[in-house]
């Protein structure tokens, strides 16, 4: 072992390491002695490691355990056999006990250096019901590119290089091919094992990321707590006979496929938010119900992808309204209207707004499919709809729930709700840095009173919170 102290770190380099905390991307962190920061892959808190280093940037180190030297107790064995290399789940190492505690500590770490907070205490973080098996969607990438392991690379073998399953991090142009995994309920697993083995054997074409051909591109795999299954495959070469062959042995073999459909996409990505989505067999969406409530789910909704978790959040967020049936509630980043809908019982009139057409569409058919009568949805770029005009339309808000995307909201949303000074905002993020920021934006006139951190992605450094603000009364 060479130590830390006789030579000057670089590169191609293994020290010894007693790693500290948690990074980004599933990422743990150590510093030696000198205070030098390394962030390393397949560590957790707690480890003593072996670590060589194979990146230097400018103020930190890159580095893998090499070899673990003292484990941590809070390691624990990945359930996976692709753990570690597809990167779908980054902390199946690590327990759930230690998860929470982690991402709990991300929340506060946030709004104390991002948001500049004399951080008022944290709710205990509410766990996931189900650690494995909780996801309702799943996407996979079908390749002419598979990534080989260290194994695979060594047997010197020719193998067949198609592959289905998720990008490698960091790599854009290679797959790890899946053969089971443990983040979504059968038969998700026998879905996507059927399509490949019907495509190996059958000589269809892998998209070939690089050429930009072949016949099957992607494919999504959506579940319903009803029991309801969608499949949607993306193509690029428009082989008609060879699609309807595939699509006719999958309902064969999947009878309890309640809606099929597929796309042809020869763009550079893999969006279909842009594309004409083929129904090709079954109903044109799957259901969701929630306290009576009933949600249409099409291909291009949104709809958060752990169901038994997204009821704990609604809870919260609809707790955290403190509601009296006297309300005026806005609804912002509103998707299929799941929220608006939720807590419509408990208020006057509730108005939802939402950037894609089709999710507002599908919010008013639920909507009108619950027989609610006091929710209006409005379509359109949210710092363009969220304007005087609207509120004027509309009625100012008493209450205002936004659940932005990653980003946050952007800073003319955050103008507005300033001038307009709602009682009350519960604001709903998947990432609590960005939360932070906005929340330091509004802190002159709003105090936080509630913060509520929810698991909603065992085995993954993400974290949903919700945070209640109260204006303050002068």
């Amino acid at each position: 072992m060479l130590s830390i102290f006789a030579i000057e770190m670089k590169v191609k380099q293994t020290i010894e390491l007693s790693i500290t905390g948690i990074a980004a991307k599933g990422m743990a962190i150590g510093r030696t002695n000198e205070g030098v920061v390394v962030f390393v892959k397949g560590a957790v808190p707690g480890d003593v490691a072996a670590v060589f280093l194979y990146k230097k940037r400018k103020s930190y180190f890159e580095g893998r355990v090499e070899k673990l030297l003292v484990p941590s107790p809070d390691r624990t064995t990945a359930k996976c056999n692709h753990f570690g290399t597809c990167g779908g789940c980054q902390w199946q190492h690590l327990s759930y006990t230690a998860q929470l505690k982690h991402k709990a500590q991300e929340v506060y770490q946030n709004f104390v250096k991002i948001g500049g907070f004399d951080f008022p205490t944290l709710n205990k973080i509410v766990p996931s019901k189900s650690q494995y098996n909780y996801r309702n969607k799943m996407e996979y990438s079908f390749s002419n590119s598979k990534w080989l392991t260290k194994a695979e690379i060594e047997s010197g073998e020719v193998m067949n290089r198609n592959a289905l399953g998720f990008h490698k991090p960091r790599i854009w142009d290679k797959i790890v091919h899946i053969d089971e995994c443990f983040l979504q309920q059968e038969p998700g697993n026998q879905i996507r094992n059927f399509i490949h083995q019907y495509a190996m054997d059958k000589g269809i074409s892998y998209y070939d990321l690089k050429n930009k051909s072949g016949q099957l591109r992607s494919m999504m795999i959506r579940t319903a707590s009803t029991g309801q299954i969608m499949l949607v495959i993306q193509f690029f070469e428009n082989h008609i006979e060879e699609r309807k062959d595939l699509l006719e042995a999958i309902i064969d073999k999947f009878p309890q496929i309640t809606s099929l459909h597929y796309i042809i996409n020869q763009k550079a990505n893999d969006s279909i938010y842009d594309l004409d989505v083929n129904l090709y067999a079954g109903n044109p969406h799957i259901e969701e119900k929630m306290e009576g409530l009933r949600f249409w789910i099409t291909p291009k909704s949104f709809y958060q992808t752990n169901s038994m978790q997204a009821y704990e959040l609604y809870k919260i967020t609809r707790d955290f309204a403190g509601l009296t049936g006297s309300e005026i509630i806005y609804d912002l980043y509103t998707g299929l209207g799941t929220i608006a809908q939720f807590v419509a019982k408990e208020a006057k009139h509730v108005v939802g707004i939402e950037a894609i057409p089709e999710a507002i569409v599908a919010a008013k058919e639920n909507a009108k499919k619950n027989k609610l009568s006091n929710v209006d949805f409005a379509a359109g770029d949210m710092k363009k709809v969220f304007t005087d005009d609207f509120i004027a339309t509309h009625g100012t808000p008493d209450v205002v729930i936004t659940d932005p995307p990653r980003e946050g909201m952007h800073k003319d949303v955050v103008k507005q709700l300033l001038k307009i000074l709602p009682k009350r905002i519960v604001y709903v993020s998947c990432n609590s840095a960005t939360q932070a920021r906005d929340l330091s934006l509004l802190s002159d006139h709003y105090s936080i009173k509630k913060v509520q951190p929810v698991d909603m992605f065992p085995h993954t450094q993400h974290v949903e919170n919700v945070v209640l603000l109260e204006g303050i009364h002068v």
